[in-house]
């Protein structure tokens, strides 16, 4: 058996292919349903954000996955494969296991250390265990991706730091304020990057918005979406002495404040601090005007340098998560060894029970005169014995099957034991009660490869 994992995010196609091929919540039962009759799959799970669309199976034919879920892919969007396959990367067993952790734990985001992403893949697991998609691999693995996942975020500060300019002018602000509840905020020009700014100062707690812009109608578009006032540029001159915040980028090539006009304003709020963040390229805040007491001025040089800084520190912290990945990769890898051995252990046990219980009739048939309690003795002695000698055997099969040569291990115990006829019965059982997903077996190719892949991430062209 292999994991595969075949998807497209946002390294690897533009915004407008991701989005005809992302599942809506509506449809994913339907798909799951659709991905789980797909040749070769035993098990399923989709996950599906702005920014990536991934299917994780379990299959057992390797070298033909790549080709079923193209094909899946290519029937479920009613699009050409030509058209999406450049886009696709596909990453197999210790890779692909890899490639969930980082995921899972936003060292693959575009945002590096992001938490909203374990929340979606946590959410895409529980949907396919509903379904019925998953089984014995996936279960295990996803719910170790998860736990992994909230202690790093729990045990290392990768999701601490602001690493988004907006972010970063909010998280200054908090230093000046403490919050931003009642706070009054002036946007001077309505650029992209001050309407994202103001969205998180307004999510923190500012509460008045005033929006001034050489062309007053999209003055008056931006200052809507916060409930905010739209004015002139001479009427927000006027408002200097009452705002607490501003938020400069208007594209003029002078400056469009000046020390003395913001010098004259803070003569009437002697007091109270006032947040100027000056996205504009050239700039639109006089700088000269930082030296004024309680003024707080800060440009796009500044905002960027704070959150390459903070970039740095996650990257540090991400390395300690990738070795993180590394223990729970082992322990999952062991898992998946020792996975094998179960059956074994079950055959040995149900032989030894048949010897057992076939030995005890037929010496109670010779010694009929034996009465309860002596039989009782001799059952309990017995009993004692059997489990004894067989105490050993199972915990060392138990560490060999965790080893290297684990497969070999267990194919001399099964034939030192003559227990081939128990566990193909066993397996027949298995089979006809249970959906294939749940009869797994741990394959030489993929045990090999959990111990001697390398684990590093790389693209394969399928």
């Amino acid at each position: 058996m292999h994991i595969v994992v075949v998807g497209l995010n946002y390294r690897t196609a533009p915004v407008e292919v991701r989005e005809r091929f992302t599942f809506a919540d509506k449809d994913m039962p339907a798909a799951l349903s659709e991905l789980k009759r797909t040749k070769s799959v035993l098990e399923g799970v989709i996950i599906a954000t702005c920014n990536r669309t991934e299917i994780y199976v379990v299959v057992d034919r390797l070298h033909m996955c790549g080709y079923f879920i193209r094909s899946f892919i290519e029937q479920w969007f009613g699009v050409s494969r030509q058209e999406f396959t450049q886009h696709l990367y596909m990453y197999e067993d210790d890779q692909a296991i890899r490639h969930l952790f980082r995921v899972a734990c936003g060292l693959d985001s575009m945002v590096l250390g992001e938490t909203q992403i374990l929340g979606q893949v946590k959410t895409s697991f529980l949907q396919a265990q509903s379904e019925k998609a998953t089984g014995t691999w996936f279960n295990m693995l996803f719910k170790q991706v998860i736990t992994l996942s909230k202690r790093a975020h729990s045990e290392t500060a990768i999701g601490e730091s602001a690493v988004s300019v907006s972010y970063a002018a909010v998280e200054l602000g908090k230093r000046i304020f403490g919050d931003f509840s009642g706070k009054s905020v002036l946007i001077l020009g309505a650029g992209k990057m001050s309407e994202l700014t103001v969205k998180h100062l307004y999510a923190s707690g500012a509460e008045q918005v005033l929006v001034a812009n050489r062309t007053f109608a999209r003055a008056q578009e931006l200052a809507g979406k916060f409930n905010g006032t739209a004015c002139t540029m001479q009427e927000a001159m006027a408002q200097l002495k009452n705002v607490d915040i501003i938020i400069s980028s208007t594209g003029a090539e002078g400056y469009v404040l000046t020390s003395s006009e913001v010098a004259q304003s803070m003569k009437k709020r002697p007091s109270r601090p006032l947040f100027m963040i000056d996205i504009a390229v050239p700039r639109d805040i006089d700088p000269s005007i930082s030296e004024l007491p309680n003024v707080f001025l800060y440009d796009i040089d500044d905002l960027e340098g704070i959150v390459e800084s903070n970039l740095e520190m996650r990257r540090a912290e991400a390395m300690k998560i990738e070795s993180m990945i590394d223990h729970e990769m082992a322990v999952f890898a062991n898992w998946l060894q020792t996975l094998g051995v179960k059956p074994v252990i079950r055959a040995l046990q149900e032989k030894s029970s048949t010897i057992y219980e076939e030995t005890m009739e037929s010496m109670f048939n010779k010694l009929p005169e034996l009465n309860d309690h002596q039989r009782t003795v001799i059952r309990r002695l017995t009993k004692s014995i059997v489990n004894q000698m067989m105490h050993d055997p199972i915990n060392r099969i138990k560490e060999m099957a965790g080893e290297k040569q684990g497969e070999q291990a267990l194919e001399m115990f099964t034939q030192i034991f003559a227990l081939e006829q128990q566990i193909e019965s066993a397996k027949a059982v298995e089979e006809s009660n249970n959906p294939p997903a749940d009869t797994m077996k741990v394959s030489t190719a993929s045990k090999a490869s959990n111990q001697d892949k390398a684990l590093k991430i790389a693209q394969v062209s399928i």
